[in-house]
């Protein structure tokens, strides 16, 4: 079936959102070449309020409302989301129409350079979004205090440049896309959240078209296309 020359994808404009959508982009483009793509990027709810603390906040619409209402009132034709910051339910009308593989879904506790794990001292500052993050690192260092965590990823680590904590946790992948690799960090062992590293490419219901073009990087069973 012929595709439309030109696809507008919607996504956040943070660095790391700028960084997904080229993941996805460049995967897409390796099967389809011809396609060409038009991107907006829009602050979100969770962009322009640092305050709110996501510890107890769900599975909202807080990082995603102002993308996925583009793409319902038909401003653009896909979002790209963090498969973890999407809603429960989705909003009506969108569905997911391709889950890529994604990165390293751990978790990271990065330093200072000079800095180990073992060696931080006790009620060393530790930066978190997450309870289940905070249980992690208080179960392998007890004697460790937490503060709440907010921000872009450059947002998170100029914290510890400026030694206002000790340690930051984030996830690896959002390391990996930004290029911070070579940071200072230990792995965090456990479970991560549901779909961590992994994106979502959302799709009006009824647009079989968008639905068939990004079946060949859907990972799901059952569900990816040559």
């Amino acid at each position: 079936m012929p595709f439309s020359l030109s696809i507008i994808v919607g996504a956040r404009s943070s660095p790391l959102s700028r960084a997904q959508v080229d993941e996805v982009l460049r995967e897409i483009r390796h099967h389809r070449p011809e396609v060409v793509f038009k991107t907006i990027f829009v602050e979100s709810t969770g962009d322009i309020d640092q305050i709110t603390s996501l510890r107890d906040l769900g599975k909202t619409d807080f990082f995603t409302k102002e993308i996925d209402l583009l793409l319902l009132t038909g401003h653009c034709d896909i979002a790209i989301h963090s498969a973890k910051d999407l809603p429960e339910p989705l909003p009506e009308g969108l569905k997911i129409i391709a889950l890529t593989q994604g990165l390293d879904s751990s978790d990271a506790l990065v330093m200072r350079k000079e800095q180990s794990f073992e060696t931080l001292p006790p009620k060393a500052k530790i930066a978190t979004s997450s309870a289940r993050r905070e249980d992690v690192v208080a179960a392998m260092r007890p004697d460790l205090t937490f503060v709440d965590l907010r921000g872009t990823i450059n947002q998170r680590l100029s914290l510890l440049d400026n030694y206002e904590v000790d340690g930051v946790v984030v996830a690896e992948a959002a390391l990996i896309r930004l290029g911070l690799t070579t940071l200072n960090r230990i792995r965090l062992p456990g479970e991560t959240t549901e779909g961590q590293g992994r994106l979502a490419i959302l799709a009006r219901i009824d647009d079989n078209e968008m639905r068939t073009l990004f079946s060949c990087i859907d990972t799901r069973d059952g569900n990816r296309e040559s």
